[in-house]
């Protein structure tokens, strides 16, 4: 599914490709599920992630998608750690100039990788690299949370029923932190039933200002923007993050220059290497995947409506 140009409002439409043959160093992967994530469609339509897109991306047709999961069936010169028949997932990444993932297949290089056991589904592995990336990267890499006094690590997650969110809540309480979860009523025994210690219903006054009762915070981890960043630095301990989850727009690009910039903006980059923990928490049963719903890889109009909308509870996954 892609569009013919880089057109602001241009339909994604079915196009044939020529089967792209991998090079030194790359893999070929059969799609078998392809998740969706809001760069999706903030690339087709505004901002810095569309501007990126243009500049660093293929040239059209526009093959949007990062998330992925499949069966290896080619190996280009050098490669070692793949063979054809291996599942795995991954993410593409337009920086390298790949095609994205709404597709029947992927180029992309071994380092993107990382194999999945039978044991999990691939539907559900392709639900990871973007969200479980970021999510992360927020908790482990940017917020070094290992490196807080056990007593010191509190984590607010803003958003906290979403992909992103329902990923972060579990990682920051698998690594030892009080954990709060703001969600909308509905989604309370959801959050709850991920490890969240308190569950704030932003639908029953400023939640902020409710957080505030179970802070200082080391991190603040706002997934689905529109939360006051202000207001999100003065919950901070002394050494707090305030961490927007793609933080884009002209707004929050600004708050990364506010004193003491404390403010940080975060997209996770799949990697093998990032993936691999998540994983193998997906595994062990450690780390619970939430599919909101599944659709055809010809639907990925309705995919990114959905999307667009906020309303969604779990991730979206395209199946080719």
């Amino acid at each position: 599914m892609a569009q013919r140009s880089w057109k602001a409002g241009e339909r994604l439409e079915l196009v044939e490709l020529p089967t792209p043959e991998p090079r030194k160093g790359e893999v070929r992967v059969g799609v078998r599920a392809a998740g969706v994530n809001p760069i999706d469609w903030k690339m087709r339509s505004y901002g810095p992630l569309r501007l990126a897109g243009r500049v660093l991306g293929p040239r059209p047709p526009v093959v949007v998608g990062m998330d992925f999961a499949g069966v290896v069936d080619a190996v280009g010169p050098g490669v070692t750690g793949f063979a054809p028949g291996d599942r795995v997932v991954g993410g593409t990444d337009f920086s390298r100039r790949q095609r994205g993932s709404y597709a029947d297949s992927v180029v992309v290089r071994a380092d993107q990788l990382c194999p999945v056991p039978d044991s999990v589904d691939l539907t559900v592995a392709a639900a990871l690299p973007v969200s479980g990336v970021t999510a992360r990267m927020a908790v482990v890499e940017l917020g070094r949370i290992r490196r807080v006094q056990p007593a010191e690590r509190r984590v607010l997650v803003l958003g906290a029923s979403g992909a992103v969110g329902q990923f972060a809540v579990q990682i920051a309480r698998s690594e030892g932190a009080f954990t709060v979860g703001v969600c909308s009523a509905r989604n309370t025994e959801l959050v709850g039933g991920l490890g969240a210690d308190a569950v704030i219903d932003y639908g029953s006054g400023d939640a902020l200002a409710q957080a505030r009762a179970h802070g200082p915070f080391h991190l603040v981890i706002d997934c689905v923007g529109g939360y006051s960043a202000a207001g999100c630095r003065a919950l901070l301990s002394a050494r707090g993050l305030h961490i927007m989850v793609a933080g884009d727009d002209p707004a929050s690009l600004l708050q990364l220059l506010v004193a003491p910039r404390r403010s940080r903006s975060i997209l996770g980059r799949p990697t093998g290497r990032r993936l691999e923990p998540l994983v193998a928490a997906v595994a062990d049963g450690s780390l619970r995947v939430s599919l909101a719903q599944t659709l055809p890889l010809t639907e990925a109009e309705e995919a990114h409506r959905l999307s667009r909308s906020g309303r969604m509870t779990g991730k979206l996954i395209l199946l080719p």
